[in-house]
C-alpha cells in the first residue's frame, strides 16, 4: 500500500481534507508530520497541502520553506520519490526552488474562492496518467496570490519540455484570458519539475474527491499518482 505523508505547517487548513482525500477515498495510508521534524519516515508521496502557513507574512510559503523538515524533503525529491503542493503548498515549492518561477498577488488584488475549469496538458506524467490530452477537470481554487509568474527563458523551458500539467481554462475547453482566474502567466495552474516527480497547483484537487463535493473530478490525480507509485 502507497505511504503518503501530509506535512503539517502552523496555519495549514487543508491538511486534513488532503487525508481525507489520500485515506479514504484513494485509499493509501497517511499520516501527519510535523513541520519541525528533521526527518521522513520512508514515504512514497509528499504531501505539501493548501492554507496559510506562518499566515502568509512576507509572501506566501517565504518562511514555510525555512522550516527543517525540508531538508528531508529535498533529500526525498533527490531520491525521485513523489512530491504534490497544492495551493500554499505550490508556493512553498517555489520559494524552496524545488520548482521554477514565483507567485504574485491574484491580478484583482482579491482573495478568489470558486470552482474554475483546468485543462490536461500533459496526461503522460504520474500526476495524470489517469487524465487524458485535454480533459477538463472542475476543481475548485482558494487564493489571494496564485499569479504564476516566470522569466521568458524559463517559460520557454516549461513549455518545451511538457512541464505545463494544467492551464486555466472555459468550460468548453478554451484557454484565454477570460478563463484565467488569476493572470497566470499562460494561463498555468499546474507544473512540475525536470525529473516529473514534483508537481505545484493552485486548485485543490482534495476538494473535489468525492460527487458529494460537487466534482470528483480531482479523483483522477490521486488515482493518478497512486497508481505510479503502486
Amino acid at each position: 500500500m502507497i505511504k503518503a505523508g501530509v506535512i503539517v505547517f502552523p496555519g495549514s487548513n487543508c491538511d486534513k481534507d488532503c487525508e481525507y482525500a489520500l485515506k479514504e477515498v484513494a485509499g493509501a495510508r497517511v499520516q501527519f508530520v510535523w513541520h519541525k521534524e528533521t526527518s521522513l519516515p520512508k514515504l512514497d508521496l509528499v504531501v505539501l497541502p493548501g492554507g496559510f502557513s506562518y499566515g502568509d507574512y512576507l509572501r506566501t510559503g517565504a518562511i514555510a520553506r525555512f522550516s527543517p523538515v525540508f531538508s528531508a524533503i529535498k533529500k526525498h525529491v533527490s531520491e525521485k520519490r513523489g512530491v504534490i503542493g497544492i495551493c500554499n503548498g505550490f508556493q512553498m515549492l517555489l520559494e524552496a526552488g524545488l520548482l521554477p518561477g514565483a507567485m504574485l498577488r491574484n491580478r484583482s488584488l482579491q482573495f478568489i474562492c470558486k470552482n474554475i475549469f483546468i485543462r490536461t496538458e500533459n496526461p503522460k506524467t504520474m500526476f495524470t496518467n489517469h487524465l487524458k490530452k485535454n480533459q477538463l477537470l472542475n476543481i475548485p481554487i482558494a487564493h489571494g496570490e496564485g499569479n504564476y509568474y516566470c522569466d521568458p527563458e524559463t517559460l520557454k523551458s516549461l513549455q518545451g519540455n511538457n512541464q505545463i500539467i494544467f492551464r486555466y481554462a472555459s468550460e468548453s475547453g478554451q484557454v484565454n484570458d477570460a478563463s484565467n482566474p488569476n493572470g497566470s502567466i499562460d494561463s498555468i495552474a499546474g507544473i512540475m519539475n525536470e525529473t516529473g516527480n514534483v508537481m505545484g497547483m493552485m486548485p485543490h484537487p482534495e476538494r473535489a474527491s468525492e460527487d458529494i463535493l460537487g466534482s470528483h473530478d480531482g479523483f483522477g490525480i490521486w488515482k493518478s499518482i497512486l497508481t505510479s507509485l503502486n
